[in-house]
């Protein structure tokens, strides 16, 4: 693709599929009450968007993280979260897995990193943390193949509007 050239969409997969999104958004919605920490599952989907060069799930997951408070800081070093000490043990095991399962083509997911994971959550939540990099990794690929613009997505979480 040429540089500097504004990617222009291919299809609007929610107009053309909208049963098959749809049961994406039932997945959402089922992690949105699951018991995992709301922005502990912003980082998981932000690093498993900027694994897979996924500008629009960036641009979102990033809006939604700072309008639920997160800071600049752990935003930005994010992507080289294991040299800052910006996260807790909890968030370190979460993306460690991210990365394993957004990864999986590279390596399967080993078991030493299963095993640095499994002390930090139970195997509920283990399962759910997997179905949230499920997810991202599905939205990715569908705003990726069919070319969804960044820029335009506004959070709809109260405590702040981001621009």
């Amino acid at each position: 693709m040429e540089k500097n050239k504004a990617v222009q969409p291919r299809i609007a997969y929610g107009k053309v599929s909208p049963e098959g999104v749809a049961i994406l958004g039932t997945l959402e919605n089922y992690l949105k009450g699951c018991g995992l920490d709301p922005g502990l599952l912003e980082l998981v989907k932000l690093r498993s968007s900027q694994i897979n060069g996924c500008a629009f799930c960036i641009d979102m997951h990033t809006k939604d993280a700072r309008s639920r408070g997160e800071s600049e800081q752990r935003l930005y070093a994010l992507s080289a979260w294991r040299e800052t000490p910006f996260y807790t043990a909890r968030e370190r095991a979460a993306l460690e897995w991210t990365e394993a399962v957004t990864k999986v083509s590279d390596h399967q997911v080993p078991d030493e990193i299963y095993e640095l994971v499994k002390p930090h959550f139970t195997e509920k939540e283990l399962v759910d943390l997997t179905l949230a990099v499920i997810a991202i990794n599905a939205w990715n690929r569908l705003a990726i193949s069919f070319r969804t613009p960044a820029g335009s997505y506004k959070p709809s979480h109260p405590v702040t509007r981001v621009g």
